[in-house]
């Protein structure tokens, strides 16, 4: 069955989502102009530093991995390659039956890149219990949903949509009180870190120079998802890395300005290793999963600049295409604007090549971009390759219209005729008159008035 296209699912969104993604991507676009404007003196200065860190990384991602790996062995982290979904599927499911034979309960933090696998559907289908222990992705999974934000999941839900959810999974009777709502789910995902033999979490940052893996996050889960269980298995895309500890810093006051308009997270968890022989808390295990998956043939190509990427969501906010449409348009896990550049730059033009129509072009996605990528030249050059390679065609016929302009006697007789234009039935015709109305000609004409000075 052939997906509708951005445009085609915004017309299918109800009025009230559309409320709710455009409330809270407003004010967290708001708040991330006041905190970053803020935290720093120089703002564009230090867009620009990060771009240029992030470029650094890229152009020695080898070497810097294999520092990174190195680094984490001497930690005590035992990493593993993995060099799409379905091997990154496998090497997880094997730490998982060594772990818990018998299966059992797998607590998950926030992961965009287990996403990106479809890692939950992967354990569920080996007969493991996979929790989603952030409150947005907890809801996303109890509705048998996904995640409309990179940063906020449940975005596009209201409070009393996350209530009645509640209400018909047992946490208690019907609430929209969000401070209830929190507790509920606090009290019942205690239980699961408990019962839990296996914690799962994602990957903000890698630091090369030392071999720690960063998280930051505002719940507390992504703690216990990593400290409770005795294995935890942290996924991270090979592009998550940054070269020194003294880097850490400053893009962890980009994220947090850019994400949510924080100063900074309310938790920053840098992770070494297991726990030594003198520690009595920690996971016994810790092991890592460097992802590829298309990051390699990314890296490689025209589209490089994606991989500066932080994930922070503030592109996504800001952009009035997302607002309208939401994240489900994208049928990815990664929407908004850096989706309709990453989804296709991962899997080929040829699976969503309207990704990159999804776009206005208005350029503010790159304004508030904390690495300044230039997501509209990517997604221009995508549209581009979409129409050499066929996958999708012109909508104007532009080689008929190239053969009316350099004949000077067919563009006067076009111009002629062009009134009678808004009487002929045609496609673009249509389109165009389902939001606005066709021009009417005012005054005369440019060759008339030429004619009469003379």
């Amino acid at each position: 069955m052939k997906r509708p296209s951005v445009e085609q699912f915004a017309r299918t969104v109800s009025p009230e989502t559309v409320a709710s993604v455009r409330a809270t991507s407003t004010r967290m676009s708001s708040a991330r102009k006041s905190a970053l404007f803020e935290a720093f003196d120089d703002l564009d200065a230090t867009r620009t530093q990060a771009a240029q860190i992030k470029d650094y990384v890229l152009d020695n991602l080898k070497t810097l991995l294999t520092q990174f790996e190195l680094k984490c062995r001497l930690n005590g982290v035992r990493v593993l390659w993995a060099s799409d979904a379905a091997s990154a599927n496998r090497r997880i499911l094997e730490i998982c039956h060594k772990a818990a034979p018998d299966g059992g309960i797998i607590v998950k933090a926030k992961s965009m890149a287990t996403e990106e696998i479809h890692l939950n559907k992967h354990l569920a289908k080996a007969g493991f219990e996979v929790v989603e222990t952030d409150l947005g992705e907890y809801v996303v999974q109890i509705d048998d949903d996904m995640p409309s934000h990179i940063v906020a999941p449940i975005i596009h839900k209201s409070r009393s949509e996350v209530g009645k959810s509640f209400e018909r999974e047992g946490l208690g009777p019907y609430t929209d009180d969000p401070s209830e709502l929190a507790m509920r789910a606090r009290a019942h995902l205690r239980d699961k870190f408990r019962a839990a033999k296996i914690g799962i979490s994602g990957v903000n940052f890698g630091i090369a120079e030392s071999g720690r893996i960063v998280l930051v996050e505002n719940e507390g889960n992504s703690r216990l998802s990593t400290t409770a269980p005795d294995v935890h298995i942290a996924v991270m895309g090979i592009e998550k890395l940054l070269p020194g500890e003294s880097d850490l810093a400053l893009f962890l006051r980009l994220l947090a300005g850019s994400a949510t308009g924080q100063r900074i997270t309310t938790y920053t968890h840098l992770i070494s290793g297991p726990r030594r022989k003198d520690e009595g808390d920690g996971p016994k295990e810790v092991h890592l999963i460097l992802l590829d998956n298309g990051r390699s043939k990314i890296l490689n190509g025209p589209y490089r600049e994606i991989l500066r990427c932080i994930r922070c969501g503030a592109c996504l906010n800001i952009c009035p295409v997302y607002r309208q449409a939401s994240g489900h348009a994208y049928k990815s896990p990664y929407s908004g604007p850096v989706g309709a550049v990453l989804g296709p730059a991962l899997g080929g033009v040829e699976k969503r090549p309207d990704l990159a129509k999804a776009s206005t072009l208005c350029g503010e996605c790159e304004e508030v971009c904390p690495v300044k990528i230039p997501i509209p030249k990517l997604l221009l050059n995508l549209r581009d390759e979409a129409v050499r390679k066929g996958v999708v065609k012109d909508a104007i016929p532009w080689g008929t219209f190239s053969v009316g302009t350099t004949s000077g006697f067919r563009w006067r007789m076009g111009l002629k005729l062009l009134p009678m234009a808004g009487l002929v039935k045609h496609p673009m015709k249509a389109a165009w008159e389902e939001f606005k109305e066709l021009p009417t000609k005012e005054g005369r004409d440019f060759r008339g008035w030429w004619r009469g000075r003379s």
